[in-house]
């Protein structure tokens, strides 16, 4: 009875150094330059806290809200989405209409807000992701004008006049517009707000979606966006795994429109155009795909650029379309891409290392690379090497 072999595994051709982990390497870098910038989020309301300032900046972190919901439909899952904007409106109106035609506090809204995108999420993304490429974003074009329209058709959600009056967040009975007072500073509403918005985007968003981007479900993302085929091959339920996506951030979506709803207090169909869907779809291109660092500074260049050339009146679009294209021909790839290390970073050094190690390793004459072949002995050589020498 014959056995049979096993197989074994070549050994490596290389030893490959092992990433840094000092404070120099990029993980430490990255988690140090995220605490100084919500560092800096925290104590901009001390520096200037002016209702404009308040106001554009909570914006700005909604918009960053937004734009990481959409880098992981994008950017890590590789699915274009030209209608992200529907599930803005679908969490916008649900918490909307809940709060104000049902009398929910905001807080219960959320259950409601979520299972709403969810059904969403499913109702658009079930029959469309098993498209590819410019077919799936027609279609979720598509999708997004149709939920704009019917919010513009529907009595419940006022039509054209849109949602008035929605209330703002209570927790435990207080009323997050009607202020605090600590150690004698006195916060009013809007600046609660902007904290409170400040805490969602930076604990919840950038940490819990950075972490799950880097998981197994993260991987498969990954896979199914560099080549779907051979991430199928593989075993990885390609159309699950999409959906998966879809799903997760129609979810973030719906509860940055709940916050959008409650910092703007009304809502209405022109709230929802494609235009913000195009926005957001830029700030994760021009930020870099699949980048969390990379798609927060797209978000606020997106969203602030036009506010900082207020003063050009007119001219700032103009200005602001002259700025993304300089910025798409000088980095192609985004401000702040996926695969960036960092300059002062140790891990820059990695691939060096590696070519170091494979010309040190490497055969220095012709006879010790026919030595490590295998396929002849010391002894064969040497005969062959007299009989050309005859």
């Amino acid at each position: 009875m014959k056995t049979q072999a096993s197989i074994t595994a070549p050994a490596p051709t290389r030893a490959r150094p092992e990433r840094s982990r000092g404070w120099r390497s990029d993980d430490s870098v990255l988690r140090l330059l995220g605490i100084a910038a919500f560092a800096f989020v925290l104590l901009l309301p001390f520096i200037n806290a002016s209702p404009y300032t308040i106001s554009i900046m909570t914006t700005a972190l909604i918009y960053v809200m937004l734009a990481l919901g959409l880098n992981v439909v994008v950017g890590y899952a590789g699915l274009l989405d030209l209608g992200y904007i529907a599930f803005f409106a679908v969490g916008a109106y649900t918490s909307g209409i809940l709060t104000t035609h049902f009398g929910w506090s905001m807080v219960f809204a959320v259950p409601g807000v979520i299972v709403a995108c969810i059904i969403a999420g499913i109702v658009i993304g079930g029959p469309t992701l098993r498209l590819r490429s410019d077919y799936l974003a027609i279609v979720t074009l598509g999708f997004g004008e149709i939920i704009r329209l019917t919010a513009n058709n529907l009595e419940i959600t006022g039509g054209p006049s849109g949602i008035h009056g929605i209330p703002s967040w209570q927790l435990f009975g207080w009323d997050l517009a009607d202020g605090v007072t600590i150690a004698g500073i006195f916060f009013n509403g809007k600046v609660v707000f902007y904290y409170f918005v400040a805490v969602i985007v930076g604990l919840v968003g950038v940490v819990a979606l950075g972490r799950l981007a880097r998981g197994k479900m993260g991987r498969a993302w990954k896979a199914v966006r560099d080549d779907e085929d051979a991430a199928e091959a593989m075993g990885i339920n390609t159309y699950v795994t999409k959906i998966t996506a879809y799903i997760i951030g129609a979810v973030w979506a719906g509860l940055a429109g709940q916050l959008m709803g409650t910092h703007l207090t009304a809502i209405s169909p022109n709230s929802f155009l494609f235009l913000y869907s195009a926005l957001i779809l830029m700030a994760v291109v021009l930020g870099g795909m699949g980048s969390v660092p990379g798609v927060i500074i797209g978000a606020l260049f997106v969203s602030l650029a036009p506010e900082f050339l207020r003063e050009f009146a007119e001219w700032r679009f103009l200005l602001f379309g002259v700025l993304l294209v300089v910025t798409m021909i000088f980095r192609p790839t985004g401000i702040w891409p996926a695969t960036a290390v960092l300059p002062w970073s140790k891990d820059k050094h990695v691939d060096e290392d590696v070519d170091e190690v494979e010309q040190d390793s490497a055969p220095e004459s012709r006879d010790e690379a026919e030595l490590n072949e295998g396929e002849d002995t010391g002894g064969d050589l040497l005969a062959r090497r007299e009989g050309e020498n005859r």
